[in-house]
């Protein structure tokens, strides 16, 4: 077995990562990480991304640029034009970020699960309690982003942004090892509450409201939003509320993680999650994510 291969599964045993990755000073550790990320220095970017492709699948071939002046410029990476094709069928909403399909499902009593068995109430991820209740009954996915993904995200539809609320808070570990362990875990993490009117489709006058929740994690903190010009992050001492009125186009790009994490999507009531996807697979940034449904509940794509 490769060095490579060894410590791989050494890391994968759940209580060694459990422990390496949470009973840690994670917020410490974070800013630390974020700071010397950004250290403009060739031989520190070029050796930290070399360890970084060492312990993880990172691949460079569709990045814009092969070269980067520090590790975060390669986290945040650009994508080459058109690796990332948009369905054009508006009958879906399109996945917002290259990711994995983590917990999905319907909104039931308010609640939603982060993993099987654990549930959290919604209106305790999103502090605005009319918003959490108006998706009773909607589905919900939770697209979790690897360390090696591209890492920019962007709007699953044409639509509006009309609010950002940003929580300040910790940054546990968001693996599924971590997951499985830690109750509300999402709902103790730093994140960014995006609310979005989606344009109507065809002669539809009625406004719905998608959601997107970006949660950060050990390592990966602070959001970078297009839309606002300022970077969300641990010491954001700003309005935790901050209103918008800002239209995308869809597939437009909204932000970045400064390095990464999860983004939860709360869909509109007439949307459900797309029929081929299933817990785990992977989706690529503008493929079907949710799909529309008529009043009997079948698809319209």
């Amino acid at each position: 077995m490769s060095v490579k291969k060894t410590i791989q599964t050494i890391l994968s045993q759940e209580d060694l990562n459990f422990l390496l990755t949470n009973r840690i000073p994670r917020n410490a550790l974070t800013r630390f990480i974020g700071w010397f990320s950004q250290i403009e220095n060739p031989l520190v970017a070029f050796i930290s991304i070399k360890i970084w492709q060492f312990f993880s699948a990172l691949d460079l071939s569709e990045a814009k640029e092969r070269h980067f002046k520090s590790m975060h410029a390669c986290f945040t990476r650009e994508l080459k034009p058109n690796a990332r094709p948009i369905n054009p069928d508006l009958n879906y909403l399109v996945s917002p970020c290259d990711a994995l399909i983590g917990a999905f499902g319907q909104v039931k009593n308010g609640a939603v699960f982060q993993a099987k068995g654990f549930a959290y109430p919604l209106d305790d991820l999103i502090p605005n309690q009319t918003l959490a209740k108006s998706y009773e009954g909607c589905e919900y996915v939770t697209l979790r982003l690897t360390s090696s993904m591209y890492h920019r995200f962007h709007a699953p539809a044409a639509m509006r942004i009309r609010k950002i609320t940003y929580i300040s808070g910790d940054t546990w570990n968001v693996n599924p090892i971590a997951l499985k362990r830690v109750e509300r875990l999402f709902c103790k993490n730093e994140r960014a509450v995006i609310e979005c009117e989606l344009n109507p489709i065809g002669t539809s006058s009625e406004v719905s409201v998608l959601t997107l929740v970006p949660v950060a994690a050990i390592l990966v903190a602070s959001i970078r939003l297009h839309c606002l010009n300022l970077l969300l992050h641990l010491k954001y001492q700003g309005p935790n509320q901050i209103d918008c009125d800002v239209k995308v186009k869809r597939g437009e790009e909204l932000g970045w993680f400064q390095h990464g994490s999860t983004i939860i999507v709360f869909a509109p009531k007439n949307y459900r999650l797309f029929s081929k996807l299933t817990l785990g697979d992977p989706i690529r940034m503008g493929e079907a994510l949710f799909e529309t449904v008529n009043q009997q509940g079948l698809s319209a794509g």
